[in-house]
């Protein structure tokens, strides 16, 4: 096969064989990328059931679109061969790592809280995968489980044609034991596969907790010369306590394993997500140093006295229904999680980390052991008029037991006083002195009109966005703010942002950076030492392409406000258009920790990645990024640019159908935006199509995207930078 080409896939090397198939490594020629190719060996090609599983593989898998899980491209044929186009992943199975024996338990963990995981999403759309075990389970380079072989599963639920859920589908024995399948596969059977009987979520269940006991003991739980003694001892013998052959684990683990290895299903773990949260549990009390005590244990310290308060603020619940108001909900919980972030006695999770949560029905116990976080704010407003009513409670995530609640209804200019008192009332709950540079931090306001805020929040919602209709309309909103209040510094900072945005991407006229300039001096002369200014200064030098002072301008904002609106774009930009990758993903973890939930934030990230050639970690963080966007656009349908992104990253993970649903509404929402049309052209070029890809690349250099600096070192447009129309669009900068 090596040498050959299958459609568009150049075969490059042959990477293994196993009982459903030989694997090869392919370039994908129209993609311009590395795959996996795995052929249904010719004795099989005949034989309806053996491609029946074949193809069910690709359907189950392909419907998945989980870290965790094994990227399915495509399944096609060429010449009677039958073959799925797969990810190309670069590590060693499970398989191989346990015959070096047990693993330790920090990295048992971690593996298994990713399986857990993965499993978790495949059950959510009624997947049972029905054959897990270590050679279906993937360890990359960078530590990442992922889950193999989907050619035994099978969908519990289907539809009928008026869309009722029907019975769940069975799933027998005589199903598993067919040519292809081996031996290995009955070591981790649970009992009713063994029975004949049907199968569930919970099937997979046992199969992970046989693979968690091998990895923590280093021998399987049940075992036997003959399949017939194997099946003897999974349906009527409990395995060994797992204490008994590796003393150092905890009881803990032992009683997650028994649980997961229980004979009756309905005494197992009833689903992936309960075990996750056992593991992630178990993880936090072993890097916390120890077990917690039990709640009878005169030792156990009440939560309201624990020594590190750590408290998540998730977004409050929009009640007015009104998407309008959006903006203002996402602004006043990110301005108190400011509020609360100037009080030393408090650890604060960022916006980022509790972004997954945002319009999800989840309790607060549920972040305590995700986050280990050991309080939640919660809370709603309902804007109506002039008026603005505020719910806001702190629960304690161990007990579940509000230590402090308030309603607010009040005039909408009293928002600020609102918000200054959830963080002293908080202070209070927690019995948290506040110094008096503290409380005289929480006193201070952005801006002493109400009217100038929302019109702030208005714009900064729109400034994000980055099209040309969408910065105009952000100026509009910045400049009647600061008519109402000229002392507003960061509105006069937003001005100027949002003026070399437009300078950058659209008009390289001077206007707009002496705009900028005159802006930023007002906000300088009102508030010189305000993180957010000296993110306006950083603009202006990188719209001179003065890269170097850019980008030291961002690290004193994020100095001095880790979370400081912008300031990560600007250094992740700044780095990138210098052609510093590798400082780009130095600071990647911790732009993402703090401004994660601004899909800005990985634009720099996500290239350098590419510029360097880390493929793993840049389809992990892609799928990151995608799930950001997802919800990003949930809120924010009309966002074009988010949703030019969004395409090209359904095109760089073969998701083709969802990558034009977004570009042709992107092109429908700004057909004549730069930005819309340079996203556009590295969209094309990352499918190949050069032609299409330079001529919406020249679409957004008349448009006016003429920022030669960034366009050189994206790796999107690799395919491009040699061809002369580029160079005559983007030349060398001088």
């Amino acid at each position: 096969m090596i040498g050959r080409t299958l459609s568009h896939y150049r075969v490059t090397a042959k990477l293994g064989s196993g009982g459903m198939g030989v694997v090869y490594e392919a370039e994908d020629t129209s993609l311009g990328r590395h795959v996996a190719l795995k052929f249904l060996p010719p004795e099989f090609a005949q034989d309806a059931s053996m491609l029946e599983r074949f193809q069910r593989e690709a359907r189950a898998a392909s419907a998945l679109n989980h870290p965790g899980i094994c990227t399915v491209y495509a399944i096609d044929q060429h010449e009677g061969q039958h073959f799925i186009a797969m990810e190309l992943l670069e590590g060693h199975t499970l398989a191989e790592r346990i015959r070096r024996g047990p693993f330790d338990l920090p990295e048992l963990l971690d593996l298994g809280i990713q399986m857990a995981d993965a499993l978790e999403s495949a059950h959510a759309r009624g997947i049972v995968h029905r054959d897990i075990k270590p050679a279906n389970i993937f360890i990359n380079s960078r530590g990442q489980a992922k889950i193999l072989d989907f050619g035994l599963a099978k969908v519990e639920m289907r539809r009928s044609a008026i869309g009722q859920a029907e019975a769940p589908t069975t799933a027998r024995a005589d199903e598993l034991t067919k040519a292809g399948t081996t031996l290995g596969t009955v070591s981790y059977m649970s009992p009713e596969q063994a029975r004949a009987q049907v199968t569930d979520a919970r099937t997979d269940i046992f199969s992970l907790g046989a693979v968690l006991y091998q990895m923590a003991t280093g021998t399987l739980p049940f075992e036997g010369e003959s399949s017939a003694v194997i099946f003897d001892a999974i349906l009527n013998r409990d395995p060994v306590p797992v204490q008994q052959l590796n003393a150092a684990l905890p009881a803990e683990l032992g009683r997650m394993l028994a649980k997961a290895l229980e004979k009756d299903r309905n005494l197992r773990y009833q689903s992936a997500t309960d075990l996750k949260t056992d593991l992630l549990r178990l993880k936090r009390d072993v890097d916390s140093g120890g077990k917690r005590a039990p709640e009878s244990d005169p030792r156990r310290v009440p939560a309201a006295s624990q020594s590190e308060k750590s408290i998540a603020v998730l977004y409050f619940e929009n009640l007015s229904g009104i998407k309008e108001d959006e903006y203002l909900r996402d602004g006043v919980t990110e301005d108190i999680v400011t509020e609360l972030s100037k009080i030393k006695g408090l650890k604060i999770f960022s916006r980022a980390t509790v972004l997954a949560y945002r319009d999800r029905a989840v309790t607060p116990a549920t972040i305590g052991q995700q986050l280990n976080a050991a309080y939640v704010l919660i809370g709603s407003l309902r804007r109506a008029g002039a008026r603005l009513r505020i719910n806001a409670q702190l629960v304690d995530t161990h007990t579940d037991f509000p230590l402090w609640s308030e309603r607010y209804d009040r005039e909408m200019k009293d928002v600020f006083e609102v918000q200054d008192e959830i963080a002293r009332k908080i202070a209070e709950a927690l019995r948290i002195t506040l110094s008096p540079q503290e409380q005289q931090a929480l006193a201070t306001k952005p801006t002493e009109d109400l009217h100038a805020y929302d019109l702030y929040l208005r714009g900064k919602s729109h400034a994000r966005r980055m099209t040309r209709q969408d910065l105009d309309f952000a100026l509009q909103m910045f400049e009647s703010a600061v008519a109402i209040d000229p002392k507003f510094a960061l509105a006069h900072a937003a001005i100027a942002n949002a003026s070399v945005f437009c300078y950058v991407n659209f008009e390289r006229e001077q206007r707009w950076l002496d705009r900028a300039n005159a802006s930023m001096q007002r906000a300088v002369a009102i508030s010189p030492d305000a993180p957010e200014v000296q993110v306006a200064e950083g603009w202006i030098m990188y719209g001179g392409s003065n890269y170097e002072e850019a980008s030291r301008r961002a690290r004193a904002a994020i100095e001095r406000k880790a979370d400081c609106d912008g300031a990560y774009v600007l250094l992740g930009r700044s780095l990138f258009a210098s052609g510093r990758h590798a400082e780009v993903l130095e600071i990647a973890d911790a732009a993402l920790k703090a401004s994660g939930n601004d899909y800005n934030t990985y634009v720099p990230i996500v290239n350098a990645m590419g510029a360097l050639g880390k493929r793993d970690a840049l389809r992990n963080i892609t799928i990151q990024r995608v799930q950001v966007l997802e919800a990003h656009l949930m809120n924010v349908p009309e966002d074009a640019r988010a949703r030019t992104i969004l395409a090209g990253d359904y095109a760089f993970l073969g998701r083709i159908d969802d990558c034009n649903r977004e570009a042709n509404l992107a092109m429908a929402l700004r057909p004549n935006d730069a930005l819309v049309a340079y996203n556009i052209a590295c969209m094309y070029c990352n499918l190949g199509r050069k032609e299409d890809g330079l001529k919406t690349l020249r679409k957004a250099w008349e448009a006016g995207f003429r920022d030669s600096d960034w366009a050189r070192n994206d790796p999107d447009l690799a395919l491009v930078h040699a061809d002369p129309e580029f160079e005559k669009l983007y030349p060398v900068s001088r």
